[in-house]
C-alpha cells in the first residue's frame, strides 16, 4: 500500500507539473502568440533555413509558442529589427551585437556557443587562392581585398583593427576594398578571381565557414591558404530583448542551454555537430567587442 501510494503521489506530482508547464507555456502564447528569431547571413539564404529551420521547431515546442525564422539580408537588418522590437531573438556576431549597443539597442546576450575543444572563441582570417604568389599581406599591396559586412567582426571589424596595428590603411593599400555580403560570397569572390583574398572566420582547419562550403560542395579546401589569423574573438552571442518578461527570458535561456540534449539532431546541425553546448554569457563577455567597434569608428571618423 505504502508502494502504491508513493506511486499515486508521483503520478499527482508529475500530472501537476506537466499542468503547470502548459499553463506556463499558454501564458507566453497569449502574450506572445509569435516569436522572431533572427540571425546575421554567414551564409546564402537556403543554408541559414536549412540549418536553423530544425532549432526553430524545437525552440517553438519547448517554449509552447510559435517562433519563426528571419531570414535577414544583411547584419544592419538584424539590428534594426531589434531596435524596433519586431525581433525577439537575435543570433549575432560578436561586432554586430556591439554595434547594436553602441547605437541604443536594448538587447541582453544570454548565451554563446562552445566549441568542440572547449573554447568560446573564433579568428579572422584571411584567405588567397593556394594557386595564387601571395604569402604574405605585404604580397597584397595593390590587390583587390573582399570583407564581408560592415558590421562583421571577423570580416570587417577585427581585420580593420589588426591592420592598424600594422599601420596599414585598407583602402589606401589595397586597390578596391569590396564588402561581399556574407562570408561565403567572400570565398566565391576569391574563387571567382574576383579579390585576390578574403576575409573569413575560421575556428579550426575542420571547423570554419570553408569547411562547412566543402560539405555542402561548394568548394574545396585544398584551393585555398591563409596567410592572416588574428588574435581570437569572442563567439557569436544569441541576445532577446531586454523588454521580454523574466520568466520568457529564462524560458528561452533554458531551451537553449538544453538543446544537446532534448534536440540534439536539431542543436548539431547548427554547426554540423562541431559545437558541445551553449554557456552563459552577459553583457561583460563583449565588452572588449564594443570598445573595438568604439575604435574603429573613431578610425572612420580620423579618415573621413
Amino acid at each position: 500500500m505504502f508502494t502504491r501510494r508513493l506511486a499515486l503521489g508521483a503520478a499527482l506530482a508529475a500530472s501537476t507539473l506537466a499542468f503547470a508547464g502548459a499553463a506556463h507555456a499558454q501564458g507566453f502564447a497569449a502574450k506572445y502568440p509569435e516569436l522572431v528569431f533572427a540571425i546575421v547571413p554567414a551564409e546564402n539564404a537556403s543554408g541559414v533555413t536549412e540549418r536553423f529551420g530544425p532549432f526553430v521547431e524545437y525552440l517553438s515546442k519547448e517554449l509552447g509558442t510559435k517562433v519563426t525564422l528571419r531570414i535577414a539580408n544583411d547584419y544592419a537588418a538584424v539590428i534594426e529589427g531589434q531596435r524596433n522590437g519586431s525581433i525577439h531573438i537575435a543570433g549575432y556576431g560578436p561586432a554586430s551585437y556591439a554595434r547594436a549597443i553602441v547605437t541604443g539597442v536594448k538587447v541582453e546576450p544570454f548565451n554563446t556557443t562552445v566549441n568542440s575543444d572547449g573554447t568560446m572563441g573564433y579568428y579572422s582570417v584571411f584567405y588567397v587562392r593556394a594557386d595564387s604568389p601571395y604569402k604574405t599581406l605585404d604580397d597584397l599591396k595593390g590587390k583587390n581585398l573582399g570583407l564581408v559586412d560592415p558590421n562583421s567582426a571577423s570580416g570587417n571589424n577585427v581585420p580593420r583593427f589588426a591592420l592598424n596595428k600594422l599601420k596599414i590603411n585598407p583602402e589606401t593599400f589595397f586597390s578596391r576594398v569590396t564588402y561581399t555580403g556574407s562570408h561565403e560570397n567572400a570565398v566565391i569572390a576569391l574563387q571567382q578571381k574576383t579579390v585576390d583574398a578574403a576575409a573569413n572566420w575560421w575556428n579550426s582547419e575542420g571547423d570554419s565557414n570553408l569547411s562547412r562550403m566543402v560539405n555542402k560542395g561548394l568548394a574545396k579546401a585544398e584551393d585555398y591558404r591563409i596567410i592572416f589569423k588574428s588574435e581570437m574573438i569572442p563567439n557569436s552571442p544569441n541576445a532577446y530583448l531586454a523588454s521580454l518578461p523574466p520568466d520568457l527570458k529564462a524560458a528561452i535561456a533554458k531551451a537553449f542551454e538544453e538543446a544537446p540534449v532534448k534536440g540534439k539532431a536539431a542543436f548539431d546541425k547548427l554547426s554540423d555537430g562541431k559545437d558541445r553546448g551553449f554557456a552563459k554569457v552577459d553583457a561583460t563577455t563583449y565588452e572588449p567587442v564594443v570598445e573595438l567597434i568604439k575604435f574603429i569608428d573613431q578610425l572612420r571618423k580620423q579618415k573621413s
